[in-house]
């Protein structure tokens, strides 16, 4: 194992994660626990976290030739959320390469509805996009390679990565990247992290918002302020540049959504805005969920463990809710 390996290591092991996150406070819990994750996955969240801090504070993690991320080019801009950009994050080939792939497919964006769970189209978001599939090419691999080294989390937990265009005037209002229906949440849990590459530069506007950023924490990325639009003086604002990337978490390490993620696009005001979204979820959503209620195990030890007892001793891993189930339903007999 590399020295840098072991210092990474010897940190996670002495670090208490609370020197690394504010506590979160114990009066907004109850009504959103019963959607969120088990113990079990809160501890793996809590780890993916602190590992995805360390990026913006650790010169070398590894002398794996996998290992392309550059931690010295992320810079954190806010802690509450918490959101970092990586400068350069794609190439330009990269980046033009997404864009010749979407513009034959366009369609006008859609949203969730937070009852039903369903697309709908709305004056909330004017854009148009289309999802670019993680095997697409060598190029689209790259990319999904590069995002998963960066978050430390699994490609199989993303969604298809979706580009999109703004053109004058389009924009997409303030929103959340968490779900507040529960058909979304079946699979693969909340979204947890939110990584946006910038694909072109925009002469004025089109900058990504986050209106509930809490104040001590706010950080503008450029240092004249006069060049960000009205919309984007409303909070901390990144202003959209060709090869960038902008990561934030949408749920608190202890898998509660973070209120204050909350967070739009702004109107372009001159030039044009090409992006590509990447959502992450808690679980893995490539997984099939099945009309019978995803009756399968998801770990080749559920037999085992099961016999064990574990079924009722560690019933939110093992068996899980109906809106988020567990890893050895099938084992456990709940389906």
């Amino acid at each position: 194992i590399s020295p840098e390996k072991k210092k990474l290591f010897l940190f996670l092991l002495v670090v208490p994660s609370s020197h690394l996150f504010p506590s979160t406070d114990s009066s907004r819990t109850s009504k959103i626990r019963s959607t969120t994750m088990s113990m079990s996955r809160r501890g793996m969240l809590s780890f993916f976290a602190i590992l995805s801090v360390l990026l913006q504070c650790t010169n070398s993690l590894t002398s794996s030739p996998t290992a392309i991320i550059n931690p010295s080019k992320v810079k954190q801009v806010s802690s509450k959320p918490r959101a970092f950009v990586y400068e350069g994050f794609l190439t330009e080939l990269e980046c033009d390469h997404m864009v010749s792939l979407a513009k034959a497919s366009l369609k006008r964006s859609a949203v969730a509805d937070n009852d039903s769970g369903e697309s709908k189209f709305s004056e909330v978001r004017t854009s148009s996009g289309t999802f670019i599939p993680k095997a697409k090419d060598p190029i689209v691999s790259g990319i999904e390679d590069k995002i998963s080294t960066w978050t430390f989390l699994p490609k199989e937990n993303g969604e298809d990565m979706q580009v999109l265009r703004y053109e004058h005037g389009q924009k997409y209002d303030a929103h959340f990247d968490y779900f507040h229906d529960k058909v979304n949440i079946v699979r693969g849990g909340h979204r947890i992290a939110t990584v946006l590459m910038y694909l072109s530069n925009v002469t004025r506007g089109g900058e990504t918002v986050f209106p509930n950023a809490e104040i001590p924490s706010r950080r503008e990325l450029t240092e004249n302020k006069d060049d960000l639009s009205d919309c984007a003086k409303k909070g901390i604002a990144v202003k959209p540049r060709k090869g960038d990337a902008l990561l934030f978490f949408n749920l608190h390490p202890d898998a509660i959504p973070d209120p204050l993620s909350l967070h739009g696009g702004c109107p372009v005001i001159e030039g044009e805005k090409w992006s590509a979204t990447k959502w992450i979820h808690v679980d893995s959503f490539d997984k099939i969920v099945t009309p019978g209620g995803n009756c399968t195990d998801m770990n080749e030890s559920c037999e085992r463990w099961a016999v064990l007892g574990e079924c009722t001793k560690n019933p939110e891993y093992m068996v899980g809710t109906a809106e988020l189930p567990g890893y050895c339903r099938r084992s456990c007999k709940a389906c």
